[in-house]
């Protein structure tokens, strides 16, 4: 029942693209923000209309939907990370496999391909090995906090609360990565608050203590990265120094100084203040240096089945050669190496080419080139000619996507094979349709890289049509 833009006792429809929930009223779909699932009996308030779709929140909850769960985390619904932790995990998959269904039919027009069951993670708490917090002097309170009547610092090492760029909750404990992340975020933001320094004012660009990050990987080895966002290298010093002294699990310690107008850190530098400035993580029999401005998949259990999966659909006998696009630090260049004539790595980042160089180094491969440079300008016909046509391409960009020039590369280079490894089905289908001309997909493998989340990782197989 409709009341102007409220809606009482409604039923949760089915979810939507990016977490959301639908609820399909006469009046068109409305989209649904918030700690909601399908099944759910609610009321709604619409907070913004557009032609025949609109937006809106929950304002009670009649009755939950059985395909809820209790939440463990106690800052669930609050923090954003794990949206869909209120949803039974089979469900989480279900839909997960919905979604890339829905975008292939949909987006890409692929109707004529069995889409496998999604692989499911083996955790569904303490899965990631890099978490960034935030220092904030606006620290975000609950409504139970505001109503307890005690006092709260003004100060915030956490989370962003979602839609919020100036407010960050307090994180108690994560469970996200396993410790000794928790530990070491606590233990500095106790020391910043004794210490009584400054912490980052976002609207102002100002303060000292700015972000954290924590990288913990599967060797033990345990990265930390202090951004300040003054240059007062006495506070620098005692802030390290702590760390240092107090949190000895720690194998590299580092800092920035960023004076910029947000957290971005690519274009700074990074000092290393104690022990080594990489960290080193396994997969299969290959050891990868990660460095501080690496790039690492964040989930290394899944990203193991990933790549597995990418591998397999490459049908390798060691006589292909092989692109490897979007290669970063060379993952997935080396992963696949032993069994290829020879891979060639593109990454448009410098320094990601220089740790994949390395990489192959340390393990001894001598099969693979990487090469750095914008995608559209680098991946053309002179390249072609220069390097060697590939029998095989496998492609892993970002969210994104792949340029429409890179795109025409792919198909002027005419492999056999196309091995689409995606974090974004919406544009991995939109780029499938674009070479549906040329090839088939013939095998469609999700891969679930972030429980309690909306993502889904996914690998497609096409083949050159004859």
């Amino acid at each position: 029942m409709s009341k102007s833009n409220k809606y009482e006792y409604v039923e949760i429809t089915d979810f939507a693209a990016e977490g959301k929930c639908i609820y399909k009223s006469e009046e068109g779909v409305i989209f649904v923000e918030g700690n909601v699932a399908p099944g759910d009996i609610v009321d709604l308030q619409v907070l913004k209309t557009k032609k025949k779709l609109k937006e809106a929140i929950v304002t009670k909850i009649h009755s939950k939907s059985s395909l809820r769960t209790e939440p463990y985390c106690l800052h669930h619904p609050v923090c954003g990370g794990c949206r869909w932790q209120h949803i039974a995990y089979e469900h989480q998959l279900r839909f997960k496999r919905q979604q890339v269904v829905d975008h292939f039919e949909r987006i890409g027009k692929i109707k004529n391909v069995a889409i496998n069951e999604i692989i499911a993670a083996p955790k569904t708490e303490y899965y990631r090995n890099k978490l960034e917090f935030t220092f904030s002097n606006w620290r975000w309170l609950t409504k139970e906090q505001m109503d307890s009547g005690a006092e709260f610092s003004k100060n915030a090492l956490g989370f962003h609360v979602p839609k919020r760029f100036d407010k960050i909750f307090t994180v108690d404990h994560c469970h996200l990565q396993h410790d000794p992340s928790n530990t070491i975020r606590n233990s500095l933001h106790h020391f910043g608050e004794l210490k009584g320094i400054p912490y980052y004012d976002v609207r102002f660009n100002r303060g000292m203590l700015r972000n954290v990050i924590i990288r913990t990987a599967n060797t033990g080895d345990v990265m930390v990265i202090v951004q300040f966002g003054d240059n007062n290298m006495e506070q620098v010093e005692e802030v390290m120094q702590y760390l240092h002294k107090t949190h000895t699990e720690i194998t590299s310690l580092n800092y920035i100084i960023n004076l910029k107008g947000n957290d971005s850190y690519q274009d700074q530098e990074v000092i290393n203040y104690a022990g080594e400035t990489f960290i080193r993580e396994t997969m299969e029999d290959l050891t990868f240096l990660v460095g501080a401005k690496s790039f690492y998949q964040t989930n290394s259990e899944q990203a193991f089945q990933l790549f597995s999966v990418a591998r397999e659909y490459a049908q390798l006998t060691g006589n292909e050669f092989v692109y490897d696009l979007y290669t970063g630090t060379g993952t997935i260049a080396n992963f696949v190496a032993r069994r290829s004539r020879k891979v060639v790595g593109v990454e448009y980042v410098e320094a990601a080419v220089q740790d994949a160089r390395r990489n192959s180094e340390l393990n001894g491969i001598t099969n693979t080139e990487f090469f750095a440079g914008d995608m559209r300008a680098l991946m053309n016909e002179q390249f072609l000619q220069k390097h060697g046509r590939p029998d095989v391409i496998i492609t892993d960009p970002p969210r994104a996507g792949m340029d429409v020039p890179v795109v025409e590369t792919i198909l002027k280079a005419e492999p056999n094979r196309i091995v689409y490894v995606s974090c974004n089905t919406a544009t991995q289908a939109r780029d499938l349709a674009l070479m549906s001309e040329n090839y088939e997909v013939t095998k469609v493998q999700p891969v679930d890289m972030f429980p309690n989340t909306h993502h889904v990782e996914n690998v497609a197989l096409l083949v050159r049509k004859e």
